[in-house]
């Protein structure tokens, strides 16, 4: 039927979905700011705290230390507003896990993937956790008595009887446990707890006073730690320490009933194990030209895992173009495997000072590939006035504030 003159023309449910979520993004104001909307290099940004600092006591079990990784409540924010329960939630940089352990609190599908092995063992864990007792009774049958060391230049960080019982859990974990099942679920949830306890600067890690786990230092540098402090690594408990962790991990519960997760190993540009059109909403950050160092960070969490370090071929693009091209070879990925219809929420952050805007370059990335280029949100968590968002100074390296370019698939 012909449309009658004047009459308004109705958005498509796809569009007016699209119409919606903008339309709360300008009007957000839940924590007492209006959005300021922007527009820079022909880029429309929406400037506004969507998030704020205090709300940063997120779900206990996202307390699982990794460099560079941003708060659950980025994706809770997107996921809240762009799915529906039982939805598909993808982050092909997952890291620690967030996006993924955030969608399973959310009752939807958790899907991940990585290029390092550790971030499936930080992650799958979390997604269906055992019982405290299964956990007490896995660590029980652990043969903790065992005079063999491995290494003995770990003793710069462990009590002797302390690395005893770290390489007896090691051996236990490599015969019972193997890194690509979960065969073995309270197994696989005591090596990601072991994994974070291995060095720290309190009483509830393994090794005397140093740097978190995700960023051990190397064995001469804690020597001169020790050296500096006076220090001498002091006996520990490690199956006490791993049940401490865990009862705080799963104080809040655990996820909802959600539908099975998916998660792989491999570069975030090709994802043979996703089918077409199966992803609902991605949520990710990439990592930032070469900003960090992850493989160097995680030297000793691969040693206890058993991964190759040396075979994992992590991503540090010393040049924008060649950052640019990664970015625009995951967009085409995710073009394919995204529905009509979804969307991608592609985080970057400030870094070299604030004179690289990254989210231009996924702008100008995503051009010529099946997706409407909605705009940036810029969430600034301690937002003051407008020039603070625009040329944030709290930090003199490193992300100041989290830049999401928001892609809808046609």
């Amino acid at each position: 039927m012909a449309q009658t003159a004047g009459a308004a023309k109705k958005p498509a449910p796809v569009q007016a979905a699209r119409d919606a979520f903008e339309e709360a993004v300008r009007d957000f104001a839940a924590f007492g700011f209006s959005t300021i909307r922007r527009e820079e290099a022909d880029v429309p940004y929406y400037v506004n705290e969507f998030w704020t600092a205090g709300q940063r006591q997120a779900h206990a079990l996202h307390e699982i230390s990794y460099r560079a990784c941003f708060k659950p409540q980025l994706p809770g924010f997107f996921i809240d507003r762009l799915t529906r329960e039982g939805d598909s939630v993808y982050d092909p940089f997952m890291g620690r896990g967030t996006t993924p352990v955030q969608a399973a609190l959310q009752g939807r599908r958790p899907m991940g993937n990585d290029v390092n092995p550790l971030s499936v063992l930080l992650t799958r864990p979390r997604l269906s956790p055992p019982t405290l007792t299964e956990i007490e009774q896995s660590l029980a049958e652990i043969e903790w008595r065992c005079d063999e060391i491995d290494r003995e230049d770990l003793l710069a960080f462990y009590h002797p009887d302390t690395l005893r019982q770290i390489c007896a859990l090691r051996r236990h974990l490599f015969k019972h446990a193997p890194l690509k099942q979960s065969a073995a679920p309270a197994l696989d949830w005591i090596r990601m707890v072991a994994l974070n306890r291995l060095t720290g600067h309190s009483p509830g890690f393994f090794s005397v006073y140093s740097l978190p786990p995700n960023q051990a230092v190397s064995v001469e540098a804690q020597l001169k730690i020790n050296a500096r402090r006076g220090q001498t690594p002091p006996p520990r408990n490690v199956a006490q320490l791993i049940m401490k962790k865990s009862r705080k991990l799963l104080s809040e519960g655990v996820p909802p009933p959600h539908p099975a997760p998916l998660l792989a190993t491999g570069p975030a540009w090709r994802a043979p194990a996703i089918a077409d059109a199966m992803v609902d909403l991605i949520v990710t950050s990439p990592p930032f030209l070469d900003v960090v160092q992850y493989a160097q960070d995680n030297w000793l969490r691969n040693w206890f895992a058993g991964v190759d370090a040396d075979a994992v071929k992590i991503s540090a693009h010393r040049s924008v173009d060649a950052w640019t091209q990664m970015v625009r070879d995951c967009l085409s990925e995710f073009a394919r495997i995204v529905r009509p219809g979804g969307h991608v929420a592609f985080e970057v952050g400030e870094v070299r000072g604030g004179a690289v805007h990254l989210e231009r370059q996924v702008w100008a990335a995503a051009e010529g590939l099946p997706f409407d280029r909605l705009f940036v949100l810029v969430n600034q968590q301690e937002f003051t006035k407008t020039s603070n968002c625009w040329g944030v100074v709290n930090n003199s390296k490193g992300t100041n504030s989290n830049r999401i370019v928001l892609l809808r698939r046609r």
